[in-house]
């Protein structure tokens, strides 16, 4: 499975994996060039920024997109001159990607909504980062530990969308059972519901599970992708294991109808975060 809307991760299809972006590479010289200036080790400068010494190292290798806060404190701490932010800046966000996923990965991050439902695994856009080696972790046939960074690099990368999309509206309805399977374990799980409970803080995030126990339910022939472009043209994606297409009317508005009709059957935004706390207790 790909890093599709609703995909386990930045996986290539058959062709082979991916690797990093000479951008990003670039950026982790910088980040070396101005620790090695203020003389600190990689276990000295990993605390002050609160991140571990090997994200720090991945990071610095290029194998790792920063998250915003690493940028943040990586240049008050080594006092950059904004030379950190600058570089981050211009980092390339499709690496990492299957190819049969770049285009509705680049209409992505223009689009007006994004409605995802998912049976298989928690949506990429909500996945913690434990919960994303996790599944990695389990891939048939076994990823090296490198192949599994450049996944969890590409999974870092487009999660941006969510807080940076704030034009975007997102709406995710999700399998209950995808939370009581425990991939990964119990403490991923926990991690995962965390996650997942700090996503649907946000003002344009809307989240429904889907209950264990339900008579009745629309979403029976797998997950679905929906999408809105900025000129109003409604797109989806279906995804297998190795392959995925874009598709167009008149087969966009039955999705769309199923989709509508699953949002009635879920459970509410408010009662799904009052689930999901229920269970992140009761681990």
């Amino acid at each position: 499975m790909t890093d599709g809307a609703g995909g386990t991760g930045g996986t290539t299809g058959a062709d082979g994996e991916p690797e990093p972006s000479d951008g990003l590479k670039a950026f982790g010289e910088v980040v070396k060039v101005f620790r090695k200036r203020a003389r600190l080790t990689q276990e000295e400068f990993a605390p002050r920024v609160r991140y571990s010494v090997p994200t720090v190292a991945s990071i610095e290798q290029g194998r790792r997109f920063p998250p915003p806060a690493f940028v943040d404190r990586a240049e008050e701490v080594l006092d950059a001159f904004g030379v950190i932010k600058a570089a981050a800046k211009h980092l390339s966000r499709q690496r990492g990607l299957a190819k049969w996923f770049h285009h509705w990965a680049q209409l992505e991050t223009d689009a007006i909504s994004l409605s995802t439902y998912e049976c298989r695994v928690v949506p990429g856009l909500l996945q913690s980062d434990t919960y994303v080696r996790a599944v990695f972790e389990n891939r048939v046939p076994a990823l090296s530990d490198d192949q599994i960074e450049v996944q969890l690099l590409a999974r870092t990368e487009r999660q941006r969308l969510l807080r940076e999309g704030r034009h975007t509206e997102y709406s995710f309805i999700i399998e209950e059972a995808l939370f009581l399977r425990r991939t990964g374990g119990k403490e991923t799980t926990k991690d995962l519901i965390d996650h997942v409970l700090q996503c649907a803080e946000l003002r344009n995030v809307e989240l429904q599970v889907m209950p264990l126990q339900r008579e009745n339910h629309a979403g029976l022939e797998g997950p679905i992708q929906l999408l809105e472009t900025t000129d109003h043209r409604l797109l989806a994606y279906s995804e297998g294991q190795r392959t995925g297409h874009l598709i167009s009317d008149p087969d966009v508005s039955v999705l769309q109808r199923r989709y509508a009709k699953m949002r009635s059957q879920a459970l509410t935004h408010e009662d799904t975060v009052s689930l999901l706390e229920r269970m992140r207790g009761a681990l």
